[in-house]
C-alpha cells in the first residue's frame, strides 16, 4: 500500500475528518522542513449550533477535547513517519504565543491551504466545503516527500459578510483573503484576542475562544443542516 494513502487512511480511522499533504518549500523558513501534513477534526454540530452571542460551556469542553484528539493524531503521524526513517515533528492544535504578536511561525491554516483543504475566511479562520469553519487543526512537518495537494490561492467568501456582521468587536474588515495578504491587512487579531481573553475569565470557559464567527458562516450552517438531515 502506498505510504501516503496508508497514513491518510489510518488517520481517518483514528478520527481525523480531513487530511491533506502540503509542499511548504519557500513558505516558512521557520518550519525547517519542506513538507507538511494538515489534520482537521470536525466539531460537533449540535454544540456549534448552540453558539449565538458567545461561547458556551459545552463549546469550551469540545474545544479542549478536539485539541486532545488532534494532539494524539499529530503525535501518531510524527511517530509513523519516523518509523520509516524520516524526520518529523508535530505542531499541536494550540500553541502559546506572545500577546503582543499573536502569531505562530507557521500557522495551521497555512499548511491547510497549501494542502488544498480550504481557504481563509474574512474572520481569519480556515473555511472548508465540508465543515465550514467548524473544525480544529494540527500540523506535522517532515522531510519525507509527500504527494501534495493543489494549494488554494483565493477566497470563496465573495460578497458574504456574515462573520463580519456577527463579530462583536468588528475584528474582520470585510476584505477577502488571498495568500499574498498579511493577516493584519484584513483582520485585527488584537481585537479578537481582547474579547476571547474576557471569555477565558469565565469559569465555565477557561480558554481564549468565542465561536460566533464559526457559527455565523454559511458554509458552517450548511454542515450543520447536513448533519441534521442525517440524524
Amino acid at each position: 500500500m502506498d505510504f501516503a494513502f496508508e497514513l491518510k487512511d489510518e488517520l481517518h480511522r483514528r478520527g481525523a475528518s480531513l487530511v491533506g499533504f502540503a509542499d511548504l518549500k519557500g513558505i516558512s523558513p521557520e518550519a525547517g522542513m519542506p513538507f507538511g501534513i494538515s489534520i482537521a477534526y470536525a466539531l460537533d454540530p449540535d454544540v456549534i449550533s448552540q453558539i449565538s452571542d458567545g461561547p458556551t460551556g459545552e463549546y469550551a469542553a469540545l474545544y479542549h477535547r478536539a485539541n486532545e484528539i488532534l494532539g494524539k493524531l499529530a503525535e501518531f503521524t510524527a511517530d509513523f513517519i519516523a518509523s520509516r526513517g524520516w524526520k518529523a515533528k508535530y505542531i499541536p492544535a494550540t500553541t502559546n504565543v506572545s500577546a503582543d504578536r499573536l502569531v505562530t511561525p507557521l500557522p495551521h491554516k497555512t499548511v491547510a491551504t497549501r494542502a488544498g483543504l480550504g481557504w481563509i475566511g474574512k474572520c481569519a479562520l480556515l473555511v472548508t466545503e465540508q465543515y465550514g469553519s467548524a473544525l480544529r487543526l494540527a500540523s506535522v512537518l517532515t522531510e519525507m516527500a509527500l504527494p501534495s495537494g493543489e494549494p488554494v490561492g483565493s477566497s470563496r467568501c465573495g460578497s458574504c459578510d456574515s462573520c463580519v456582521s456577527a463579530c462583536p468587536v468588528s475584528a474582520p474588515s470585510g476584505r477577502e483573503w488571498n495568500p499574498s495578504l498579511k493577516r493584519e491587512e484584513f483582520f485585527d487579531a488584537s481585537l479578537c484576542y481582547k474579547k476571547t481573553s474576557e471569555n477565558a475569565r469565565r469559569p465555565e470557559i477557561g480558554a481564549t475562544i468565542c465561536g460566533i464567527c464559526i457559527a455565523a458562516c454559511p458554509w458552517t450552517k450548511r454542515y450543520l443542516r447536513s448533519k441534521n438531515r442525517e440524524s
